[in-house]
Formats: structure tokens, C-alpha cells, sequence
């Protein structure tokens, strides 16, 4: 069956790399992506359960895969060959057990939390992070009896989204999609879950003034889940929830989902000033200009270094700056950091989340679930693709923004066809 697979090579990885250059996404022909016909992988252990992808989503981390841009602090933290692919809605091959043990029937609707944590990998006792539930912590994600994978989609052992053969699932990783939600909906759930991860462990404090860089998937499903997290009472509010984006149908969908005003990344800054009655240092056309207060909370949802330079520069002293977009290999002047005793912390995953006024913690899925039925984050999702297309897909996901799409997706259900809503370049 139609499988996307990615395999170790330095040449393509090489050609990928310098294609890229005019445009994430562009390289997928001469890269190490092939489309391939192949089985989908064994089940590791009777803990395991197939899944027959419906839509899989191409994420950020997967465009710098394939364009040879990711860092090499992944190397040991993947197996090769894989299939790409942990954004993923899918239906169960027979009968199953769901991350919360509920039973699950054949043919169910699931979605995948694709981190490999302890469980996956039958490892007992279990690391300190994965028996606290923070999964998306694991300590042992090169380790047990799967090959490296600190998620699926990047383990040669678990097969991915990106394939008609389907994938292989512990228990611990399956979630059921409530009937209400639609499969475009569905597939956003992991993305949204990563940006309750990150709206939850940001330490906003009510009042505080908060800004999000960057406005593609993530930047909007944060918006989302702050919005919808401080009207449920899950965490505190902002005053003001101020968004960087690049592009028209950013902005409009950027204040669908609460965001108090969404203006061009440029303008993002004099913004931040305005509502902090701040000072700026340095001339703009210089590219060094500061605030000498700032916004209380930045989320970097780009994870270049122009961006992370960017919170930098706009969150006050003692701010803390949540870096949610996977970096790169960037070079970033950190004297700001130092100077201004800023928190910059990462946000990865999920696991369990700290809610306001509850006691016992709730699952980061659940949430997400929650957040996508509210906001339907399915309306992100602009086009999708078979996998035959996958030069097309790759290229739609890279050049999303300028083309006024957001999210791009393979479509593998049997009857699918093309939906192209994004405008042509």
C-alpha cells in the first residue's frame, strides 16, 4: 500500500537542503522522502493496535525534517527508515483499550498522542516523568524494546500518518474522537494539544499582558486554547492577548479565536509598548530595537532567531518567553536574557496538565479535545491531498501562509478527494 517513507541519506538530505532554499516544502522530490508500496509495521506486543489514518497532518517539524533544516540534537532521537506523520485521525482495525482504559470498538475514530514515553516501550519501572504523567518527558525515548522514536512518525518501529498501510498504536497513545467533531477537527487535536501545554505552563497571571509571535498553527491554536482556557475558568486572564500575523486571513482567524488584536509582526512591538507604556531603545532600522518594559508573557510560535530575538527584545524584565515553534540551529544574542533576568523556557508535548481550582490534573488531550470543539480548529485545515501528491502537499504546507492556507493535510480516506482552499500562489 501507498506509504511515505524516509530513509538516511546524506545526498538527498544534501539536495534537499539547498532546494529548500527556494522554499520549505520544495525539496520533497529530490529529498529522502519516497513514496514507496509497503505493509504496515508488526504490532510489537498484544498492547498494540493498528490504525487506518483518515487525515494526517504535515506539521512544521516535518517540513524542517525534510528540508534538511532540523537541528542534529535529533539524531539519536529517531530510527530510520521511517514514515512521517503524528498528526494523526484514524479508525481501529479491531477492538481496543483507550488511554484512560475505556474500551474502544472496532472501527472507532481515534486520534494518536504520538509521544513513545515508557509505556509504549514496556519499560518498568516507568522514568520519573512518565509515572508523574508527563510523558512528553521521557527519559527513555531511545531505549526499550522500540527502536528510537521520540514520537511516532519518527520510529522506524511504528509506521505513520503518511501511509495507507496504516500505523501501529499502544494503548496509552489512543484517544476516541467524540461523534460531533469532524475528522478536520480531529486532526488539529494534537497541534491544539501542544498549545494547552504551552497556554497552561506560561504562568500567565491575571492581568498580565500577553503577546503570541507568529500566527500559522500553532500561533493560532494558542490563541485558541488561552482564550477558551481563561473564559472556562482553567486559567487565569490576560488584559490583552495580542497577536504577530504575517498575513490578512491570520489576523481574522487569529480574532475569531480571542485574540484582542492581531496586526503584522512589524507592527506587534509599538503595540506591546503601547499597552505596557514602555520606552524603546534603538532604532528600528537598525533590527535593534528593545522595550525597556514589555509584554508579562511572550509565546514564540516560529522558533527562529529573528523571532526568539523578537520576544526577547519585547518582554519586560523578569517576563517569561514560552518558545513553542521547534528551533533550529540558531544564533540568538542572549545578553537580554541576562541583562533583564528573563525566563525563556520551552514548550514540548503533553501529558497532564495543572488546571485553576481543580486538584487533580487533567490529561493535556482531553483539553485539546475540549479546545477543538470549541474553536472547531477544523476550519484551519485548508487543503488536503492524496499521497500520490505529496510534491504538491509538501510544497502547499511550506508556502501555507503566502498562499492563504494554514493547515495541510493527506487524506487517506477511501473515498477522498483533492479540497484546495487555499488561493494559488
Amino acid at each position: 500500500m501507498k506509504t511515505l517513507i524516509f530513509e538516511r541519506s546524506l545526498p538527498r538530505f544534501a539536495a534537499a537542503r539547498l532546494v529548500s532554499a527556494f522554499g520549505s516544502g520544495r525539496g520533497a522530490g529530490v529529498g529522502p522522502l519516497r513514496l514507496v508500496e509497503a505493509d504496515a509495521p508488526t504490532l510489537p506486543s498484544v498492547d498494540w493496535h493498528r490504525v487506518h489514518p483518515l487525515l494526517s497532518g504535515i506539521c512544521g517539524s516535518d517540513l524542517a525534517t525534510l528540508d534538511g533544516r532540523s537541528s542534529r540534537y535529533f539524531e539519536d532521537l529517531v530510527s530510520f527508515p521511517f514514515v512521517p506523520g503524528h498528526e494523526v485521525v484514524g479508525t481501529l482495525e479491531a477492538p481496543a483499550t483507550s488511554a484512560d482504559g475505556g474500551p474502544l470498538a472496532e472501527g472507532s475514530r481515534v486520534v494518536l498522542e504520538p509521544v513513545l514515553g515508557c509505556a509504549a516501550r514496556a519499560l518498568v519501572p516507568p522514568c520519573p516523568s512518565c509515572t508523574a504523567g508527563r510523558t512528553g518527558d521521557c527519559e527513555n525515548v531511545a531505549f526499550g524494546h522500540l527502536r528510537p522514536g521520540l514520537q511516532t512518525g519518527f520510529c522506524a518501529d511504528t509506521g505513520g500518518g503518511w501511509s495507507v498501510a496504516g500505523l501501529v498504536a499502544h494503548h496509552s497513545q489512543l484517544h476516541p474522537v467524540p461523534e460531533d467533531l469532524s475528522d478536520e477537527d480531529a486532526v488539529t487535536i494534537e497541534p491544539v494539544a501542544c498549545a494547552v501545554h504551552a497556554a497552561l505552563g506560561a504562568g500567565v497571571r491575571e492581568g498580565d499582558s500577553v503577546a503570541v509571535l507568529g500566527a500559522g498553527t500553532l500561533g493560532l491554536v494558542v490563541t485558541a486554547a488561552l482564550s477558551h482556557l481563561a473564559a472556562t475558568g482553567r486559567c487565569e486572564p490576560p488584559s490583552s492577548l495580542l497577536v504577530g500575523a504575517r498575513y490578512h486571513h491570520q489576523a481574522q482567524l487569529a480574532e475569531s479565536f480571542g485574540a484582542t488584536e492581531a496586526l503584522p509582526p512589524d507592527q506587534l512591538p509599538r503595540a506591546v509598548r503601547r499597552r505596557s507604556r514602555s520606552l524603546a531603545l534603538g532604532a528600528p532600522s537598525t533590527g535593534s530595537q528593545r522595550l525597556t518594559g514589555g509584554a508579562d508573557v511572550v509565546f514564540d510560535c516560529v522558533g527562529s532567531a529573528d523571532s526568539i530575538s523578537q520576544s526577547l527584545a519585547m518582554v519586560r524584565p523578569r517576563g517569561r518567553v514560552a518558545l513553542v515553534g521547534m528551533p533550529g540551529r540558531v544564533h540568538v544574542d542572549l545578553a537580554a536574557l541576562w541583562h533583564r533576568e528573563i525566563a525563556l523556557v520551552g514548550s514540548y508535548a503533553y501529558g497532564i496538565e495543572r488546571v485553576l481550582g481543580v486538584e487533580e490534573p487533567a490529561r493535556t488531550f482531553d483539553l485539546a479535545i475540549e479546545v477543538a470543539a470549541a474553536a472547531r480548529t477544523g476550519r484551519l485545515v485548508s487543503a488536503t491531498y492524496s499521497l500520490d501528491r505529496f510534491e504538491e502537499a509538501l510544497a502547499h504546507a511550506g508556502a501555507a501562509g503566502r498562499r492563504g492556507a494554514v493547515k495541510i493535510a493527506f487524506d487517506l480516506r477511501p473515498t477522498a478527494a483533492t479540497i484546495t482552499k487555499g488561493r494559488a500562489p
